[in-house]
């Protein structure tokens, strides 16, 4: 009864179009004065310690990072580098899309600023060659969803950050720790480029059997001069990668780290960046940052009424009485953050349902990292079906398609992607088996 409340008062404020972040913040209000005895000053003490942690330092890091490397010319250098490589195969503009979203994927870190970043130049110049702009925004639309699964990946911070501290009894009665941001990091690696090769395939297929024009092929000079022209925008995937790793730094180290690298490379090495133009990017930047500790900070308080009513052990209960088992369960739970994907953000949902089926994923024996990275490939379908996919929309303001066209156009790429779904659901080693040799 206490659960149905909660959602009750959380789904009524969500459908008057409130934002999620003061949704979740009445909710946790109305339910303590109406329901609960619990003292005012223990949640007002949750406002402060909720975004205290140290992890979630890395999130505005990145965010920086992002926002340096969005606005001056990387996209472009790694455009040029893609389509050298694979721009003389079918649908070769297409495939330089999808390698390009990979590669911009791995240092922006957020899906939106992909496509903009890739779209915004790529589908203009798609339909100068003649391709049709369905083709090129369908193709962009759903390859930027990469920049929440490969690292660094913002959506993979807030999941780490939503389950860490949490007491979870796994099946055979050990207690199980929560997934590190590192190992999350490292499990997208896997599953991201096993994605991206999924829609190169299908974009492949879509223009042989439409024939659509291939480029010349690119001679190893030029490849060469489109590598090293690229390679600065590149190095920081093996800054961030390797300094995790090597045990140089820490995540929140290391995107502290990125994100004096992206300034020094847009602003004196590219030289796309004036040092004027810099308080214009902290400011984004920080406003950004800003909205997305705001919702951490009414999450965490969600997610303490929800631990003290003990939500989270009741529905556990529950799903195990009910005998689904990891697969039936997965699948449901698969079902549900599709739908939900549908008309929320991407932070919003991991914040909310993290905290509700990590304790029962656990106690059904399911990876807390394979759990996690489950999570956000949903995300990613996410941003990609209407009517609030994200993508959709900056891939409608890019070619000046309607939604619901731009919708259609995507749908071959988002049916790869529920198949990848299905593939990364029940073969929990294509996100374990990196994390695992590397001892993580």
């Amino acid at each position: 009864m206490t659960a149905l409340v909660i959602f009750l008062i959380l789904s009524v404020l969500l459908i008057t179009g409130m934002p999620v972040s003061i949704a979740l913040g009445l909710t946790v209000f109305s339910f303590l004065f109406a329901f609960t005895d619990i003292p005012l000053d223990s949640i007002a003490l949750k406002l402060f310690t909720g975004i205290e942690k140290f992890e979630i330092m890395a999130i505005p890091f990145f965010i920086l990072a992002g926002n340096f490397l969005t606005h001056g010319g990387v996209a472009r250098r790694m455009i040029r580098f893609a389509a050298s490589m694979v721009g003389h195969w079918y649908g070769g503009m297409g495939m330089a899309a999808v390698l390009a979203c990979a590669l911009f994927a791995a240092i922006s870190g957020s899906s939106p600023a992909t496509v903009m970043a890739v779209g915004s130049i790529l589908i203009p110049a798609m339909v100068k060659q003649g391709y049709p702009p369905q083709f090129g925004v369908g193709s962009i639309a759903t390859a930027g969803g990469l920049g929440i699964l490969i690292p660094p990946s913002i959506v993979l911070v807030m999941y780490s950050v939503a389950t860490t501290g949490m007491v979870v009894t796994g099946p055979d009665g050990e207690n199980v720790l929560s997934a590190s941001i590192g190992s999350l990091f490292i499990a997208g690696v896997i599953p991201g480029l096993l994605l991206a090769a999924m829609l190169g395939g299908t974009t492949y297929w879509r223009a042989r059997a439409n024939n659509f024009p291939r480029m010349d092929k690119a001679s190893w000079r030029e490849r060469w001069d489109a590598f090293r022209e690229s390679v600065w925008g590149l190095m920081l995937i093996v800054i961030i990668m390797g300094g995790i790793y090597g045990g140089f730094f820490t995540p929140t180290e290391a995107a502290a780290v990125s994100a004096v690298y992206a300034f020094v490379i847009a602003v004196w090495v590219y030289k796309d960046i004036k040092l004027s133009d810099v308080p214009r990017v902290l400011l984004s930047s920080a406003a950004m940052s800003a909205m997305l500790l705001y919702i951490i900070t009414n999450a965490v308080m969600f997610a303490f009424i929800l631990t003290s009513e003990q939500i989270p052990q009741l529905l556990s209960a529950w799903i195990v009485d009910l005998g689904f088992g990891k697969i039936g369960f997965l699948l449901i739970v698969n079902i549900m953050l599709l739908m939900i994907g549908m008309v929320m953000e991407p932070s919003a949902i991991v914040l909310i349902m993290a905290p509700i089926l990590y304790p029962v994923a656990v106690k059904l024996g399911v990876d807390p990292v394979h759990f996690g990275i489950m999570m956000v490939v949903n995300m990613e379908i996410g941003l990609c079906t209407p009517p609030v996919g994200l993508n959709l929309y900056v891939g409608s303001a890019i070619s000046r398609l309607g939604l619901t066209e731009v919708s259609r156009a995507a749908m071959p790429w988002l049916l790869t992607a529920l198949t990848f779904l299905m593939l990364v659901t029940y073969v929990p080693a294509i996100s374990l088996w990196l994390p695992r040799m590397l001892g993580m």
